[in-house]
């Protein structure tokens, strides 16, 4: 569906009993932020679309529990709008070609800050240029550290970094009160990121 589908979509989300009336906030920003309101239900709009069309996600089953700050990613010239939601019944998704994979991470275990380390990810070189020769020109090689979430089930492991991170984090605080230990006092995990990362090809961690 075409982004000009989620604005009917977003005046339909605040009819009764759909997931931005049930919202027990929705009246006073309708009230006292109307201008934030109409663009709230857009972009609510917006989320829940994706999410039918990435992962079967059921928009009626969802319980909205409100907006987060936005987001700027590093890598990209994109910023975010994450949205919170509750999803009390839906067990299984179908992930279309966007998606990757779906990951459980129990809220038991984002709690627990043993399971946070500090992600030394090599990244590059990544070419952007020629010479006049016709040689390739690249950025050398570099590494940075981020603060990350390692998840293990079974033989399996994922790493939780960058706006993911930043944004489950987030909402960790708000709700829990909770902010995982300082980067710097954290044991250390490398990885890499390679060129498909950026260009979308295939990613390896949960960023």
């Amino acid at each position: 569906m075409a982004p000009g589908s989620d604005i009917y979509l977003s005046r339909i989300l605040r009819l009764p009993l759909f997931p931005l009336a049930r919202w027990p906030y929705w009246r006073h920003w309708k009230r006292l932020r109307p201008t934030e309101a109409r663009r709230l239900s857009f972009l609510l709009a917006a989320s829940l679309r994706e999410g039918l069309e990435e992962m079967r996600l059921n928009p009626l089953g969802v319980t909205f529990l409100g907006p987060l700050p936005r987001q700027k990613l590093e890598m990209f010239d994109r910023v975010i709008y994450p949205m919170a939601g509750w999803m009390g019944r839906q067990k299984r998704f179908f992930p279309n070609w966007e998606v990757d994979k779906i990951v459980y991470m129990p809220l038991r275990d984002l709690l627990n800050p043993d399971g946070y380390r500090c992600y030394r990810l090599q990244m590059g070189p990544r070419p952007h240029n020629r010479s006049l020769a016709g040689e390739r020109q690249g950025t050398p090689p570099v590494s940075q550290d981020f603060p990350c979430f390692v998840h293990r089930k079974g033989n399996e492991r994922e790493v939780l970094w960058g706006a993911t991170y930043r944004i489950t984090t987030l909402f960790l605080d708000l709700i829990f009160g909770f902010t995982p230990p300082p980067v710097k006092t954290l044991p250390i995990i490398e990885g890499t990121l390679h060129d498909t990362y950026i260009t979308g090809a295939g990613r390896s961690q949960t960023g």
